[in-house]
């Protein structure tokens, strides 16, 4: 195993990854760096669904390690909106600003008691021998008046933190990182591959192919 690719050509994203997958001992690449073009259908009726869709059709393209995410935003007044839809929300060439202003705009007048909101990541690894890896981190939180801050990328600027006075685009790469649904999907998924990468077995995903 020379190196992990991760299944998104999105670059803030990338940079989170490798952030917290560097001392894993692989260069972590995504598949524009890996080469590998593929339009990949994602009609998963769950985030976890959706990331094992994306790794493992990547997976038979290139044969190395993939891992994919599928992330979004659960907003509780909206029923969960936009939810597996985050990225497609109001359209996929929408730019976050237009997006992040017509949600805030559809809570207007709501109290902050009801703007609960969540991001949740679901994280695939898929491995050469077939096997699936899985994990899911999220982070609680309530939906902002404004944007606020330029640390983080898409519904970031508008996912308010109560108990840190400050939304998810304000916080500092490494608080981020420890905090955020996705750092803890990929600390979880870190520490599986680690025991793969040690020829340790999880007996729990043998029979997951």
């Amino acid at each position: 195993m020379k190196r992990i690719v991760f299944a998104t050509g999105n670059e803030g994203k990338m940079k989170e990854i490798r952030m917290i997958l560097s001392d894993l001992g692989l260069p972590v690449v995504s598949m524009k760096e890996a080469g590998i073009h593929a339009d990949i259908v994602e009609d998963g009726k769950s985030f976890e669904e959706n990331a094992d869709i994306k790794a493992t059709a990547v997976q038979k393209l290139c044969g190395d390690i993939v891992l994919a995410d599928d992330s979004g935003l659960e907003i509780d007044y909206l029923g969960g909106e936009p939810g597996i839809y985050s990225a497609r929300y109001m359209g996929e060439d929408t730019s976050y600003r237009i997006k992040n202003a017509n949600l805030i705009e559809r809570l207007h007048g709501v109290p902050d008691e009801k703007r609960t909101a969540r991001f949740v990541c679901a994280i695939s690894a898929a491995l050469p021998d077939g096997r699936v890896l899985r994990t899911r981190g999220t982070i609680e939180g309530i939906i902002g008046y404004e944007e606020r801050g330029e640390n983080g990328f898409g519904y970031d600027p508008i996912f308010y933190l109560p108990e840190y006075h400050c939304s998810t685009a304000e916080l500092d790469p490494d608080t981020k990182n420890k905090l955020s649904h996705r750092g803890k999907a990929l600390e979880a998924m870190k520490e599986k591959l680690r025991s793969v990468l040690e020829g340790e077995a999880f007996h729990e995903d043998t029979d997951c192919k």
